[in-house]
């Protein structure tokens, strides 16, 4: 869909583990700023940088933006979600491998390893619309949530490594 302002989305750098902007709490959308020209901008670009990567999702601060935004791509759905709250979490947890773009070994390829997350979430957020949405997530999609919501809080899947 091309915008009135003809910008083409451009691929962002990530920060990387250990970078202090990770560690940081996020702070709140302004509403206001969701229909500006330079907020959808930043969409695009987050979205161009995440199917570039070939991530799940990713989260405003591993691009140096410490608000509570994040874009997933899940079964070729794109899901904007600014500032989101986990409403609801299941009792049963599952452990899986989880990766980040932002945590990388010494020859650039990203870490795995086992995380224990819930099995299901539900989170309200806005969309890139600023309408208010709900979405009840289960297994990847719950993970995916969780872990990029954790971003939003200065929380790494490393801190939350199964031993």
């Amino acid at each position: 869909m091309p915008k009135a302002n003809n910008h083409m989305p451009k691929q962002l750098d990530i920060l990387n583990h250990p970078n202090p902007i990770l560690r940081k709490n996020s702070q709140p959308v302004e509403i206001s700023r969701i229909s500006e020209p330079e907020f959808k901008e930043l969409l695009a670009d987050m979205k161009e940088t995440m199917l570039k990567k070939d991530g799940a999702g990713l989260a405003a601060p591993q691009i140096g933006k410490n608000i509570r935004l994040v874009v997933i791509h899940h079964d070729d759905i794109i899901y904007f979600f600014i500032n989101p709250k986990i409403t609801k979490k299941s009792w049963a947890r599952e452990v899986e491998e989880e990766g980040c773009l932002s945590v990388l070994d010494k020859k650039g390829n990203i870490v795995y390893g086992q995380v224990e997350r819930h099995k299901k979430v539900n989170c309200s957020y806005l969309d890139e619309k600023g309408k208010p949405r709900k979405i009840n997530a289960d297994r990847i999609l719950s993970r995916i949530i969780q872990h990029e919501l954790d971003h939003l809080d200065g929380v790494l899947f490393i801190d939350k490594l199964v031993k």
